[in-house]
């Protein structure tokens, strides 16, 4: 079988200081925990997640492993 998603995240560069990176995190849970954010982001058909980032680092390599092995097996070349 083959699973289907998408996803939108806050990226900061390489190197940004753990506090700012900590502050980002904090201030984009907050805003997606109000009701309005919630509710717009719900009449798109998305569902309001926030997580950290060392959650969303897993996430991007999980995707990375699972799409590469896919694209291999399908013999997508470039």
């Amino acid at each position: 079988g083959y699973e289907s998603g998408s996803f939108y995240a806050l990226f900061a560069p390489a190197g940004t200081p753990a506090a700012i990176v900590s502050r980002l995190q904090r201030d984009s849970a907050q805003v997606l925990q109000i009701a309005e954010v919630r509710e717009r982001y719900a009449k798109a058909g998305m569902e309001a997640v926030g997580s950290t980032s060392d959650e969303l680092a897993a996430l991007v390599r999980n995707d990375i492993a699972r799409l590469g092995k896919l694209i291999r097996e399908a013999g997508i070349r470039e």
